[in-house]
């Protein structure tokens, strides 16, 4: 009977995938779990505090910086997702060339990615520091400017030097991401095109983009998300700041949550996040819906 069960295919799938299910389970559904209840709490370090139901959601609805981290969080996560698609794109195409050493390029794209977010901040913070940042230096010596800029200090100016940090960071995973749904573009299509007439812009738009949707569906989405939860670099560049103009909701969760110590708020707050995350997943199913179209389905 024992050997049996192991011959049955659904089996032997269910035992492979089982070690998998309780890494997740441990590691992330009781979490999830454990952040939903302490959400409904007025829990504390080191106390387990006491069901309150709604009021830490009530209170997080009108707190204004909260609502300011929430307008941050949308704000940097449009902006720096579309400038990464845009960017990203330009960069797949480009590399889809045949130029020289196009290999090389191809890994040195890569290292914004490669390299820990951390590091990637520390680097960021140096180049916008109010007194020895290479960009102010450069303006400087070239007669664009005659003062430093202080990069982190005005509040609209953090937002947006933020954002590039993200961008440069996020560039490499839509670039690679896309050259290989590029890569299984038949070239037929292109030739076939040519003979046509069709100018370089037509094909793009007539030839590239409907094929490469389904890829720009799934890329799109997972920036979204790695955007909307990103955390190291705020932390590590402003750490919300000046005057909580930077702090994304997952800043503030864990500054309402481990400095503040009011773990409920903190939960709450991280709650708050999963209908804008389960948006970009909607997002995502519905962009793969024209796998069907392009496979001759009714979809």
């Amino acid at each position: 009977m024992l050997s049996r069960l192991f011959n049955n295919k659904n089996v032997l799938g269910l035992c492979f995938m089982l070690p998998s299910a309780i890494l997740l389970l441990v590691f992330l559904t009781y979490p999830l779990g454990l952040g939903v209840w302490l959400g409904f709490t007025d829990a504390k370090i080191g106390s387990s505090g006491h069901w309150i139901g709604l009021d830490n959601y009530r209170y997080l609805i009108g707190d204004s910086i909260a609502q300011l981290a929430l307008f941050n969080t949308i704000l940097y996560t449009v902006v720096a997702s579309i400038l990464k698609f845009m960017l990203g794109l330009w960069l797949a195409l480009l590399l889809n060339k045949n130029l020289p050493f196009k290999s090389f390029f191809r890994s040195m794209v890569l290292l914004p990615w490669i390299v820990p977010t951390a590091l990637s901040a520390l680097a960021f913070w140096w180049i916008y520091d109010p007194q020895f940042s290479i960009i102010s230096w450069t303006l400087v010596k070239m007669g664009v400017i005659h003062h430093y800029i202080n990069f982190l200090g005005d509040p609209w100016m953090a937002r947006a030097s933020v954002i590039v940090a993200n961008v440069w960071r996020g560039i490499p995973f839509v670039a690679i991401t896309l050259l290989a749904g590029l890569q299984t573009i038949s070239p037929a299509l292109y030739e076939a095109a040519s003979i046509d007439g069709v100018t370089p812009w037509q094909q793009f738009r007539y030839v590239t983009l409907p094929l490469l949707t389904p890829i720009i569906a799934v890329v799109m989405t997972f920036s979204v998300l790695f955007t909307f939860t990103d955390f190291q670099l705020i932390y590590v560049l402003t750490r919300g700041g000046p005057l909580n103009a930077t702090h994304l909701m997952t800043t503030l969760s864990f500054q309402r949550a481990i400095p503040g110590g009011s773990l409920g708020e903190g939960a709450a707050l991280a709650i708050l996040m999963i209908p804008f995350l389960l948006a970009s997943i909607m997002f995502s199913y519905f962009g793969l819906q024209r796998r069907a179209w392009q496979q001759g389905g009714d979809k």
